[in-house]
Formats: structure tokens, C-alpha cells, sequence
């Protein structure tokens, strides 16, 4: 078997991708055209362009205009369908998907329609494509007080069913303004039964992971590429095998690493890091999971075990009940011992 076979034989999970960030170009399109003076382009040359990031502050600027397009709750359960019918032909079962409630709050969207969306969503991309899909919230880290606390009472006021998770995004260097806020709405969720997901040392350095870890209790971290700065957070990454959700073509795009070959994965895997390998925004970055397999296998060199070895960490790192998760990881090895 090629390699090429065996990643698309792979059973995968996705854990760390946006909603915004996972429409294709051509419900980009759509949406861009159906409300013109967006600033967002009509047309897929210029729509190229426009997602030719110069560093994460510009992604970030765009990312928010995409977001912008998304009015009506049935614009959300488009996205989500359109996501699992892309991850099921990857060979994707089960993605946990990032939605920033905040984001469809400021343009009207009332709490009780997202969620609605959401859960028609999930039932028809399990009914439809087989794929289970499960829910995290994000603050946008920029956005302070009103954005957590708008997030966090969509979360336990008004949550999907399928919500496992809480999260953080954005751009990391404005979160000190709020420390109290996030903390505190970390603190709610987690009583609520909420897996803590926050990103973390994306774009700044290890003092963000640590307090992702101290001060809101990750049990997995988005991100994490800049830990190798610091032996001690490295020894206790390494200890305690929190995972590192890891999305190597996204850090390229915004900028965060100069070249693929640059991309400090290789040597994650070399301390005994728990890495995850993900898609984060995955047409924005013209990139995919599978895609992102191939990257590991054709940059960093990393061969059928190594990759299967990715999918087990996925499978295992998951919220998915345990016994989908043994079952999962029953197939990933016998494709590796068929292979």
C-alpha cells in the first residue's frame, strides 16, 4: 500500500477546526454575493488573494469578515454539513467543532437558533455523511468581558447537545486585559461538566500554555508550538501527556513559522510530546486533514506508524465515548497490520 492509500484508508478524527474557518470557497462565494459590500470578494481569483495572510492580526481581520457573511442559523448548519461531507470523503468519523457564539450573537442571531441549527446540523451529518460531530465554544480572546460572558451563557443556557467542550481563540496577546473574565468563565464551565480546550501558544510564548494550564485547567491544548522554549513546561507536557492539538499548514499560513520545514512537530514527537495533528481553518489555508497526513509523511518524513500513531493520539485525546473510541482504534491497527 502507497502511502498516499494508506492515509486515505485511515480512519481520522478531526478536534481542532473552526466553523467560519471550514467553509469551502464556493459558500464563501455564495454568501459574499447574496450580501455584496462585505469587503469579502465574489470571485475565486480574488477570494485567493484574500487569504493570503500576512501574519495572524491580518488573518484574524479576515477570518472576522468571513464571519460577517454568516447571518441566519441556517447559514450555521450549512457550514457544519458542508464540514462533514468534506471530512467524510478523508475518511473522518468524528470531528469536535469550534463555534464562537459570540460572533453570530453580534449580528442577531438569538441563542436559541444557533443551537437549534446545531443539533439538525449533527443529526444530519451522522444520518448523512457517518460522521458524529461534537461541539466546543470559544471566546474570541480579543473580545473581553462581554465575549465570555456571552459565551459562557450560550454554553449553559442554551447548549447543543452535542456540546463537550469549552475553548479560546483569537489573538493571544489581548487576553491578559480580561485574565479575570476568562478565568472566571472557564471556571463556570468546567462546573457545568465542560472539557476545558483553550488554544495556547500559538503566537506568544510559554507563559500562555502555562496559564492555560494554571488558569483555566486545559485538558488539551490548541496549538502549543511555542512549549519548546521551556524545558520545564516540555517536562511537564511530557509527564503529564496533555495533548497538543497541532495544525502545521495553518501556522505557516499566519505566519508563525517561516517554513514548513521549520515547524516544530518533528520535535514534539521527539520529546515524548502527546501530539494531535488537525486542519484548524482548512480552505482558508488550502489545506485539509488528509492533507495535513500527507504533510507529515512527505515533509517531516514520518512513515505509516507514525502516522497511525497521529490517529490513535486523535481517537484517544476525543471526547467520544470510550467504546467508539476502542472501536476506532481497533481499526486503525488493522489497517496497520493489513498494510
Amino acid at each position: 500500500m502507497t502511502i498516499d492509500a494508506f492515509i486515505d484508508a485511515l480512519p481520522k478524527v478531526e478536534l481542532h477546526v473552526h466553523l467560519i474557518g471550514s467553509a469551502s470557497a464556493a459558500t464563501v462565494l455564495e454568501l459574499s454575493r447574496r450580501h455584496p459590500g462585505s469587503g469579502v470578494p465574489t470571485t475565486e481569483e480574488e477570494l485567493h488573494r484574500f487569504y493570503t495572510f500576512r501574519d495572524f492580526p491580518h488573518f484574524a481581520k479576515v477570518y472576522g469578515a468571513v464571519n460577517a457573511l454568516v447571518r441566519e442559523p441556517q447559514d450555521v448548519a450549512t457550514l457544519v454539513l458542508g464540514l462533514a461531507r468534506d471530512l467524510a470523503l478523508q475518511g473522518a468519523r468524528y470531528v469536535e467543532l469550534q463555534v464562537t457564539p459570540y460572533a453570530h450573537h453580534v449580528v442577531g442571531m438569538p441563542m436559541r437558533e444557533v443551537t437549534e441549527a446545531l443539533d439538525l446540523a449533527a443529526r444530519r451529518s451522522a444520518a448523512e455523511y457517518g460522521v458524529e460531530t461534537a461541539y466546543i465554544f470559544d471566546i474570541p480572546g480579543e473580545y473581553g468581558e462581554e465575549a465570555a460572558r456571552i459565551t459562557v451563557e450560550h454554553a449553559l443556557q442554551e447548549p447543543p447537545a452535542a456540546l463537550v467542550g469549552f475553548g479560546i481563540g483569537g489573538i493571544e496577546q489581548e487576553r491578559r486585559k480580561y485574565r479575570d473574565a476568562y478565568r472566571s468563565a472557564f471556571s463556570a464551565a468546567r462546573a457545568a461538566g465542560l472539557h476545558s480546550v483553550p488554544h495556547g501558544g500559538e503566537m506568544t510564548g510559554p507563559e500562555t500554555i502555562w496559564e492555560v494550564i494554571e488558569g483555566y485547567g486545559a485538558e488539551r491544548i490548541g496549538h502549543g508550538i511555542t512549549c519548546l522554549s521551556d524545558p520545564r513546561l516540555v517536562a511537564h507536557l511530557r509527564e503529564t501527556q496533555l495533548p497538543l492539538d497541532v495544525c502545521p499548514t495553518s501556522n505557516l499560513c499566519t505566519g508563525q513559522v517561516a517554513r514548513l520545514e521549520d515547524h516544530p512537530l518533528p520535535r514534539m514527537l521527539e520529546e515524548g510530546l502527546y501530539v494531535t495533528l488537525n486542519s484548524d481553518d482548512p480552505p482558508m489555508f488550502a489545506t485539509t486533514l488528509a492533507g495535513e497526513y500527507r504533510l507529515a509523511a512527505k515533509v517531516f518524513g514520518l512513515g505509516a506508524q507514525e502516522l497511525a500513531q497521529l490517529a490513535r493520539n486523535g481517537v484517544q485525546a476525543s471526547y467520544l465515548a470510550e467504546g467508539r473510541k476502542q472501536a476506532l482504534v481497533a481499526e486503525i491497527d488493522a489497517l496497520v497490520a493489513a498494510g
